[in-house]
């Protein structure tokens, strides 16, 4: 008989946005379903969280169903504000992260999901030196490159460069860079999403995907060649496509993700279609890392109205991602 599953670690975020909230309704949601510990200080949870302190992920198991597990963080710094992040808590939210990178490298968790972090104000308050969690992650774990995918039920979407001006897009784009996306999503659809032999469709950079080099060179000279090359390889891979239709219901259709050139050209789409059920995935790192498809939210903070079906699905979606790879 197989080991029981360790369960899902799940990062505090920002203590002063919307993710202590939708982590008491995730548990609420969850509780009979799958196991997942809360990292973080339990004074950030909402009053009356029926919470229980583990000293071990695996104690999170036995207690899922009565209380959410809380593997406890203490924050230095005052108390927090709903809506206000403050730089005192910046370390503390840089360093529940790479705690829960550590459980999940050491197989203590099964998988990480992360809520949503203020960029600004772990700059602010701690110098944070990177544009966003994944590329925190992927030095915290070694991988050289990692990959965001948006997923949800209607549409997958990567794109190639992340968190950046679009200014800087065009010299930021490469081919090695494109074709290490397109080998890492290849390869996450075979092993964390079960597709045996998954389809790629590519978007072009420029409008019409260049139109033949009349509205930019990129598509023709760059991305074309890439695909022709991954195509000899033996990936169904097709593009440059137009951007503009790729992504109505029946090109969907077509490919099991669609690879973009920048961050909106991938995010627009599918926050458009599925903006509850989006779950944000880092493909390319040794461990399985889920987000949901959002941020703080400060506006809303502490009143109560947070929706947590993203965090749902993103918690799920890593229990299926470690069901496929035979995490235990």
């Amino acid at each position: 008989m197989s080991a029981p599953r360790a369960p899902i670690a799940l990062t505090v975020g920002e203590p002063a946005g919307i993710g202590p909230e939708i982590a008491l309704k995730a548990w609420q949601a969850l509780r009979g379903k799958l196991a997942f510990f809360w990292i973080g200080d339990p004074r950030h949870l909402p009053k009356g969280t029926p919470w229980r302190e583990i000293d071990t992920p695996c104690a999170a198991t036995k207690i899922m169903a009565d209380a959410l597990p809380v593997l406890r963080h203490d924050f230095d710094g005052p108390p927090v504000q709903p809506g206000n992040a403050q730089p005192a808590h910046a370390q503390g939210v840089i360093d529940v992260i790479a705690r829960g990178v550590d459980l999940v490298m050491s197989g203590a968790a099964s998988a990480l999901c992360t809520a949503p972090i203020h960029k600004k104000a772990l700059i602010d308050g701690a110098g944070f030196a990177y544009p966003g969690h994944t590329e925190y992650l992927a030095a915290l774990s070694g991988a050289p490159h990692a990959v965001m995918m948006l997923a949800s039920e209607q549409l997958r979407v990567v794109p190639t460069t992340i968190h950046i001006a679009l200014a800087e897009v065009p010299g930021a784009l490469t081919a090695d860079l494109l074709e290490q996306t397109i080998h890492i999503t290849h390869a996450a659809l075979i092993h964390d999403f079960g597709i045996a032999k998954p389809r790629l469709a590519v978007a072009g950079l420029n409008p019409h995907a260049g139109e033949g080099g009349a509205m930019g060179t990129e598509d023709r000279d760059l991305i074309a060649p890439v695909l022709t090359l991954l195509r000899r390889e033996g990936l169904n891979v097709t593009g440059p496509h137009s951007a503009d239709t790729l992504f109505h219901a029946s090109a969907r259709a077509g490919y099991d993700a669609a690879i973009c050139m920048y961050h909106d050209q991938a995010l627009i789409p599918i926050k458009t279609l599925d903006f509850d059920h989006g779950v944000n995935v880092t493909l390319g790192l040794p461990f399985i890392r889920t987000s949901p498809d959002h941020g703080t939210a400060f506006d809303i903070a502490g009143t109560g109205q947070a929706n947590a079906t993203s965090l749902i699905e993103a918690l799920k979606m890593a229990e299926r991602m470690a069901q496929a790879r035979g995490v235990v």
